[in-house]
């Protein structure tokens, strides 16, 4: 019985461990996510399941997953088994959901979750068990849900918690966080826009000492904030802001400043406090250093309050309807912020006194001009006034600011930029002058800026751009022009830094967009060594592709643009006709390729010869009908391929068999053909272990037209394995595996073989004549080797025959003639009551001899009578007699008579006597191959 239950149990083991063989073997179909694409590969899986409309998890994640994105479906649940086994999953996403409830431990399996996102779902409450198993969790983010209650032991598992985000729910009572200040990690709590009417520590154990830093806890209720115990001890920001405008009063309690002595940081939104209040709140802090306001009238003396707080270093002013500004004397403040405020003009003297000042920041206002105060901020480093309305530029607005190293005038109205206008910036390394009305900007950037190294012309109106109207330092370009390339170009300008080059032009006219590229020398852009990413992109998208293919002889410029750059990495093309056989030809370290909204219908694979070292390639919208041009592309090194918004009907296997490192394939939007001729792929799809097919699930059919609509993996291919082929397979793996079987038998069991023929042989006979029980003919059948006929004619027949009188059958003398050599062996042995065997080493070579003590031994075992008598001529060692399996096993099982051995010869022949005396009944203790 128990040996019973331990192979039931065995059985049941192998069965689990062949479903997890199975399951890790699990191909890249994936049938509701994509596996993200990692450019450096490892072990590590990340899945993309956002926006698919899912009601449930899926049942196929991979069990070594370390990233989940399941952000905006419509999941309604979590339970137990959703993320079961997943012990490597370390970020799960779950925002923007439906999601009611969590089933309690559905998180148990999660030993390594770091990150876990909850945020806009249906949560009302968090339950006892909910965070089961988290104990390595740092960040949860449960913000804009609707909870409520809080279980006492619901976060207890969360022993190694720093962030949680509670932004947007329902909780009301200061109690109800109790279990969050316990935790023993805790460092950032955001409680903004909840339902609190009054936060109080004396609502709190006194014992209570939270690791709390940082604390967000704004509400459209709030009218009581205290702090009376010290509660938080390590506290360092305060945050009242991110709940929009709170007109409400707000009665501020903080008997002993000491119990605030650590924060730095204060955010404040609130209109309705008065004057007095926001001193009152002000004086609480004895460290602040950085004070963001929001939304507050500062026309009564409240910049006068601020300046005085002398740790103060860096001050934010947010939507606070500010026309101008005129600031106290705050030299103390480093960084100043007036983003989104209603600013037209910073009158002179507004930043007099701040003489310390390294970032201002007055992005999207209303300003016309710089303001009056920049030329005299010697020691700015930043400033940013993107999203303004300024229009000119003048040669005193930077003459003192040489140590700005990043200045932003995107998305203003500038129109043109002098030569004198940036010539005292002599350390600045970042300028955006993007989405302005830019048509020229002369010789600004070759007498100044020498230490420029990242330019944004992007968006502008300009129509020349020349490679000679930048310095040598530039390493990043990103330009919008009609025209670039270096006619008439007389400086020295090499760009030996450039790395990054972004040109957009504004038409698509090949005739004039490159033709001043068109130089006497290929040479002339030798200078760009440094080059890593190219783009290209033409903006007028209204050209089709014959167009594009018709200009594609007036775009040879580019490929003597190309051609300077040795250590091209990257190359993104859009509206651009690049497929020329050469156009590549000297970027060989290429590994990342996109050329998209073109015509590449003619593409074949000599384009890719210069590419050995391709890993991305990218064809998106590009008319493309088939993928043989990469079967002989011998792009070995290439692992991402996108070819989505084409015209491919069919995919041959032996595209994917030449893409050896292919990881990533992504053929979104095609018009595929739901039929055998796609079987391969289809099955291709579903097997193989090295390609993810990115949402392969979601192909649908477009040819023929009864399948319109349906899924291209839903395809029923088994009618096309049926086509003969299969069957042609089946037959030659036969005839192949027969053939080698056959070969490793006749090599290894050759003679086991053989005895069995004859002993099959001898059955025959025995069921033919031996069942009837025929008169012996003979009294012994004597065989032996030809070598040992003398001795047989010269000592045995004169003895066995002429004085004993015996019958015996020899071979030559009584053999029927005619009849078949076996047949006349077959029947000498049954016709006999014994077998001589005369042994010597002839005996021992001789293939007929062999035979005849096989026979005869199939009679002795078969029939269980004293048939057999061996006659040793020779003395033969065992190890000789090791060839020959059958008369081995004899030996050594029985005795023998041995000829060299016998003490006479007189003996010898009455031993020999007494064995054919021998009768056929064989008692217990009779020797069957001697009688003795």
């Amino acid at each position: 019985m128990a040996t019973k239950e331990t192979s039931s149990l065995h059985s049941v083991v192998g069965l689990l461990c062949l479903l997890c063989l199975i399951h890790l073997s699990l191909a890249y179909s994936l049938k509701n996510c994509s596996i993200i694409y990692q450019e450096n590969p490892s072990a590590e899986v990340a899945l993309d399941c956002a926006r698919r409309k899912l009601v449930t998890i899926p049942d196929d994640l991979p069990k070594h997953t370390v990233m989940v994105q399941l952000g905006e479906n419509v999941l309604k649940k979590i339970i137990k088994d959703d993320f079961c086994d997943m012990s490597k999953l370390s970020l799960l996403n779950l925002t923007s959901n439906e999601i009611a409830s969590v089933e309690d431990g559905s998180f148990t399996d999660l030993v390594s979750l770091k990150t876990l996102d909850i945020s806009s779902n249906k949560l009302t409450n968090l339950t006892s068990n909910m965070f089961q198993g988290l104990s390595n969790l740092i960040e949860l983010d449960l913000s804009e849900n609707s909870i409520t209650f809080i279980h006492s032991s619901a976060l207890q598992p969360l022993v190694s918690l720093q962030t949680l985000d509670l932004n947007e729910n329902g909780l009301k009572e200061v109690a109800d966080i109790e279990p969050i200040l316990l935790l023993p990690q805790i460092r950032t709590l955001r409680l903004t826009c909840n339902q609190f009417s009054s936060f109080e520590t004396n609502d709190l154990p006194l014992n209570l000492s939270s690791s709390l830093k940082v604390l967000g806890i704004s509400s459209f209720q709030l009218e009581t904030f205290s702090i009376a115990t010290p509660i938080f001890p390590y506290l360092q920001k305060l945050d009242f802001s991110g709940c929009g405008q709170q007109y409400s009063e707000l009665q501020w309690d903080i008997p002993d400043k000491a119990l605030l002595r650590n924060i730095t940081h204060l955010y404040l939104t609130h209109p309705g406090l008065s004057f007095e209040d926001f001193q009152n709140i002000l004086q609480s802090f004895e460290s602040l250093s950085h004070l963001r306001l929001a939304y507050l009238d500062f026309e009564k003396g409240l910049l006068t309050t601020i300046c005085q707080i002398q740790t103060l270093r860096k001050l934010d002013l947010f939507y606070s309807d500010l026309t101008s500004l005129s600031i106290e004397p705050c030299s103390q403040v480093t960084e100043i912020d007036l983003t989104l405020n209603t600013i037209t003009e910073l009158p002179k003297g507004t930043f007099q006194s701040m003489k310390h000042l390294r970032s201002l920041n007055v992005s999207l206002n209303s300003l016309t001009n710089i303001p009056y105060d920049v030329r005299s901020l010697e020691g700015l480093e930043v400033l940013n006034l993107n999203g303004n309305l300024i229009s000119k530029l003048t040669c005193e607005d930077f003459e003192q600011t040489n140590h700005l190293a990043e200045l932003y005038l995107n998305y203003n109205n500038i129109d043109n930029l002098e030569k004198c206008v940036f010539e005292s910036l002599t350390n600045l390394k970042i300028l955006d002058v993007s989405n302005n009305l830019l048509q020229a900007f002369g010789n600004t950037f070759t007498t100044s800026l020498q230490k420029l190294e990242v330019l944004d012309l992007s968006h502008t109106v300009l129509t020349v751009v020349r490679i000679c109207d930048f310095q040598d330092a530039l390493k990043q370009l990103d330009v919008e022009t009609s025209f670039f390339g270096r006619e008439k170009c007389n400086s020295s300008s090499e760009l030996n830094n450039l790395e990054s080059l972004d040109i957009q032009f504004k038409l698509c006219n090949y005739d004039n967009n490159l033709e001043i590229l068109h130089t006497t020398s290929q040479d002339d852009f030798i200078h760009l060594k440094s080059m890593k990413r190219f783009t290209v992109i033409c903006n007028n998208a209204d050209q089709g592709f014959n167009t594009y293919k018709a200009k594609a002889s007036s775009f040879r410029p580019l490929t003597f643009l190309l051609r300077a750059m040795e250590n091209l990495d990257t190359f993104r093309g859009v509206h651009v006709h690049a497929s020329h056989v050469g156009t590549f030809q000297f970027n060989s370290q290429l590994k990342s390729l996109t050329l998209a909204k073109t015509d590449l219908s003619d593409l074949n694979s000599k384009f890719f010869l210069s590419v050995p070292n391709l890993q991305s390639l990218d064809f998106t919208e590009n008319n493309i009908t088939s993928l043989e041009f990469l079967v002989q592309a011998e792009l070995y090194a290439l692992r991402y391929l996108k070819v989505t918004d084409n015209e491919i009907n069919v995919i041959d296997d032996s595209v994917l068999k030449s893409l050896p490192s292919l990881t990533y394939l992504d053929l979104s939007n095609n018009k595929f053909t739901c039929g055998c001729s796609n079987s391969g792929f289809i099955q291709w799809v579903k097997n193989n272990k090295q390609t993810q097919v990115v949402n392969a699930h979601q192909y649908k059919c477009s040819f023929p037209v009864e399948k319109q609509g349906t899924f291209l993996l839903d395809f029923d291919i088994q009618p096309c394995m049926d086509d003969g082929r299969f069957f042609f397979f089946i037959s030659s793996t036969c005839l192949v595996v027969l053939t080698l079987l056959t070969s490793f038998i006749y090599h290894f069991l050759k003679w086991q073989l053989v005895y069995t023929f004859h002993l099959f042989l001898a059955f025959l006979y025995d069921s033919r004549k031996g069942k009837k029980q025929d008169p012996h003919q003979f009294d012994a059948f004597v065989s032996y080797n030809v070598h040992d006929e003398d001795w047989v004619y010269r000592e045995m027949l004169p003895v066995l025959e002429g004085e004993q009188g015996w019958r015996l059958c020899l071979h030559h003398r009584d053999f029927q003639p005619g009849k078949p050599i076996i047949e006349n062996i077959t029947d000498a042995i049954y016709g006999s009551r014994k077998t001589i065997c005369v042994i010597s080493r002839h005996y021992l070579q001789s293939e007929w001899c062999s035979r005849e003590i096989q026979m005869a031994s199939f009679r002795l075992f078969d029939e269980k009578k004293d048939v057999l008598i061996l006659l040793f001529l020779e003395e033969i060692p065992p190890h000789h007699l090791s060839p020959h399996y059958r008369m081995r096993k004899l030996v050594k099982k029985r005795t023998y008579l041995s000829w060299p051995q016998a003490a006479h010869p007189g003996v010898f022949w009455q031993n020999v006597q007494r064995a054919l005396q021998t009768g056929d009944a064989v008692a217990e203790n009779t020797d069957l191959l001697t009688g003795t």
